[in-house]
């Protein structure tokens, strides 16, 4: 759902280092026959074709809104959904435009990661990493968001992953908000069996 890299850049002949293990697991399941689906996050909004090509994996950079079993799903990877925030979706504009893209493209590799891995970390201190808390119903942008699109049209889950933190929050008697937490601190996930949605935990 997003965030799969901490920073993801696709020069035209250079991969980011470090991922070696988990493309190559990810390359396994799609040999296996599995399909692969990809949400871009605001950390590797700048995936492009490398991974459909290399993985058979479809990328999506939008609001998925889908059917499984009889039950609606609506699936995103949050950043820049619901109220507020309005600093982000500008500057979320800003690096999906193609020719920033193109700008961006002509920086050296090592200095281009080298400014993205700087901005990353100064980011998570100025905003006191509140991925670890949650911050009530009243507060939570995605859980504000959710209830807002269940006025419009019915869904049975929202499932996020951008507030890195995992959530299972009941919005009202049919409907729940999922965020998928991360695989860093928490290494939880989500299973739908056809019936019901479960977040678990990974026991490593």
């Amino acid at each position: 759902m997003g965030d799969l890299f901490d920073f993801w850049f696709e020069y035209k002949s250079v991969v980011p280092k470090g991922y070696v293990r988990l493309l190559g697991k990810l390359a396994e399941l799609s040999d296996q026959g599995i399909k692969i689906h990809l949400f871009t996050g605001n950390h590797d909004m700048w995936l492009f074709d490398y991974l459909p090509r290399e993985l058979n994996a479809e990328i999506h950079r939008g609001i998925v809104k889908k059917k499984f079993k009889g039950r609606k799903f609506y699936l995103a990877h949050g950043d820049g959904i619901g109220p507020a925030d309005h600093g982000y979706k500008f500057i979320k504009r800003i690096f999906a435009n193609k020719f920033c893209q193109w700008l961006f493209a002509r920086i050296h590799p090592n200095l281009g990661f080298g400014i993205a891995n700087f901005f990353s970390k100064t980011s998570r201190i100025a905003t006191g990493n509140t991925d670890d808390t949650f911050l009530g119903e009243d507060k939570e942008w995605l859980v504000i968001h959710c209830k807002d699109e269940l006025k419009k049209e019915h869904y049975d889950f929202f499932i996020f992953g951008h507030r890195h933190l995992p959530l299972d929050v009941k919005l009202n008697e049919r409907s729940r908000y999922i965020n998928l937490g991360d695989w860093v601190n928490y290494f939880t996930y989500a299973v739908f069996d056809g019936e019901n949605l479960e977040l678990k935990k990974f026991e490593h």
